[in-house]
C-alpha cells in the first residue's frame, strides 16, 4: 500500500496516462508512428522532476519537463490537448483501484479468520449483554458470525466503491473535449481498463471519491465496533477473551502485571482518523465552477492516509482475532454471576401461558428479580418459594425452565442462514 501511494508510483501512473493518450492520437493519425515508437521508451527522471519543481511550483509541468528532457523532437506530443487534471485524476483512479484491490485482500483474510473462529466457538456459550448489563445467553461463535456477515457487506461496499472510482477523464480544460475529442478519451480509458466518465468538468466529480473514502470509514467503523467489544470482554472484571500476548512482551513501563488490549485500542484510534477523512472527502464535493484546488490539496493527505490506515488496521485486527485467547470457563462463571436472573423472561412467559395477564406476571417476576439484585439471592430459589408462582407452576416445571440450552437451540439455524453451516 505504501508503494501504491509513493511518489514514484504516482508519476509512473502519470506517464502511463500520457503515453496512453499518445497512443490514441497515433491511432487517429495525429502522431506519426515513428515518433510514437520513440515515445514508448520515455521515462521519468525523479531527480530532474524535483529540481524543476522547485522553480515551477507545479508538479505536472515539472513532470513533463523531466520526461521530455530525455526525448528528442517527439517529446512535443506529450500532453497534447490535455489539462493537468486529465492526467492527475485518471492516474489517481488507477491508484485507488490498486488500493482497493489490496484492501479487498485484507478483507478476505479477515473474513477467513472470523469464519474459522465462528465455527470453532459455534456452541461456546457466553452472556449476551445489552446496555452493558446481563441479558440472555448467546454463543461466542454467534458473535463472530455477526461480525463475519458485517464484513461480507463491507467487501461488497468496497467493490462498489472501486467501480465508482474506476473512471478516467480526458476531456480538456473544462470538460468540453474541445482539445481532446471523445474518441481520444474512449481509446485511452479502454487501454487503461477503466470506464470513461460520461461527463466531466475540469475534473472527475468528487462524489465518486467521497463514496470511496466514506466506504473506507464505514469499514473502519465496523472494525472499531469489533475492537471495542474485545476491549470490553478483556476487562479484568469480565476477562472472557484476551488479545494475544507474546513471550517477553510488556504492557506497562511501571506495572509488570499489565496485559492491555492495546492492539484493539489502536484499531479504534485509527478508525477515528479515517472517519475524519471521510468528512473532508464529503466537503471536497462542492467546488467553484468547473474546478478549484481546495479538494486536491486535501486529497494528497486523505486518500493515501485513509487507504494506509485501513490496510493496517484490517491486517492488525485479523492478527488479533487469529491469536485471540478465549476463556469458555470464565464465560460460564460470568453467566452464573447473577444467580439465575437471566431466566426471568422464561418464568414470565410460562406464567402468561398458565393464564396470568402479562402485567400481573411481569410484576411477580420483577419483584423476585429485584430481590435477587438487592439481596444477592438466587433468583431460582426465590421463584420457587413465591406462592404466587407456585400456585401456577410446579417445582418440576420451574426446573425445566432453568436450562441454558434453550437459549442457543437455533444457533445452527442461524449459521445455516448466513452461510456458515
Amino acid at each position: 500500500m505504501k508503494h501504491v501511494w509513493s511518489e514514484e508510483s504516482k508519476y509512473a501512473k502519470w506517464l502511463l496516462v500520457e503515453l496512453a493518450v499518445c497512443e490514441a492520437w497515433t491511432d487517429e493519425g495525429v502522431i506519426p508512428a515513428e515518433d510514437m515508437a520513440k515515445l514508448r521508451g520515455a521515462t521519468n527522471d525523479m531527480e530532474r522532476l524535483n529540481e524543476v519543481l522547485k522553480r515551477t511550483k507545479h508538479d505536472v509541468t515539472a513532470f513533463l519537463r523531466s520526461v521530455t528532457d530525455g526525448l528528442g523532437p517527439e517529446g512535443r506530443w506529450l500532453h497534447l490537448g490535455l489539462t493537468s487534471s486529465d492526467v492527475w485524476d485518471t492516474a489517481t483512479s488507477l491508484q485507488l483501484m490498486d488500493a482497493a484491490d489490496l484492501l479487498s485482500e485484507e478483507l478476505d483474510n479477515l473474513l477467513g479468520v472470523l469464519k474459522a473462529r465462528a465455527i470453532e466457538h459455534k456452541h461456546t456459550i457466553m452472556m449476551g449483554r445489552t446496555h452493558g448489563v446481563h441479558a440472555e445467553p448467546i454463543t461466542f461463535g454467534l458473535k463472530m458470525a455477526l461480525w463475519w456477515d458485517e464484513m461480507r457487506r463491507a467487501d461488497q461496499r468496497l467493490a462498489q466503491a472501486r467501480e465508482m472510482v474506476a473512471v478516467g477523464k480526458i476531456s480538456g480544460p473544462v470538460g468540453t473535449h474541445a482539445t481532446a475529442p471523445p474518441s481520444i478519451e474512449a481509446r485511452v480509458c479502454s487501454r487503461l481498463g477503466i470506464a470513461a466518465a460520461p461527463v466531466s468538468s475540469q475534473i472527475i466529480q468528487r462524489d465518486r471519491h467521497a463514496q470511496f473514502v466514506t466506504t473506507l470509514a464505514l469499514i473502519a467503523a465496523s472494525l472499531e465496533k469489533f475492537a471495542t467489544e474485545i476491549r470490553g470482554l478483556q476487562r479484568t472484571e469480565t476477562r472472557e477473551v484476551e488479545e494475544p500476548f507474546g513471550e517477553g512482551q510488556t504492557g506497562s513501563s511501571s506495572m509488570p502485571h499489565k496485559r492491555n488490549p492495546e492492539l484493539s485500542e489502536r484499531v479504534c484510534g485509527l478508525a477515528r482518523l479515517i472517519r475524519g477523512h471521510s468528512v473532508t472527502a464529503l466537503e471536497n464535493v462542492a467546488l467553484w465552477g468547473e474546478r478549484d484546488i481546495s479538494h486536491s490539496s486535501a486529497e494528497r493527505l486523505i486518500l493515501p492516509d485513509s487507504c494506509l490506515a485501513l490496510d493496517y488496521i484490517l491486517n492488525l485486527f485479523a492478527g488479533v482475532m487469529k491469536g485471540l485467547r478465549v476463556y469458555p470457563d470464565r464465560m460460564k462463571e460470568n453467566i452464573e454471576m447473577t444467580r439465575g436472573l437471566l431466566f426471568s423472561q422464561r418464568v414470565l412467559l410460562a406464567l402468561v401461558q398458565q393464564g396470568l395477564s402479562r402485567d400481573s406476571a411481569y410484576d411477580i417476576v420483577q419483584r423476585n428479580s429485584m430481590r435477587a439484585w438487592d439481596e444477592d439471592q438466587d433468583f431460582r430459589d426465590l421463584v420457587k418459594a413465591d406462592p404466587d408462582i407456585g400456585g401456577k407452576l410446579s417445582s418440576e416445571a420451574l426446573d425445566g425452565l432453568f436450562g441454558y440450552d434453550y437459549y442457543i437451540r437455533y444457533v445452527d439455524d442461524i449459521f445455516e442462514r448466513v452461510g456458515l453451516s
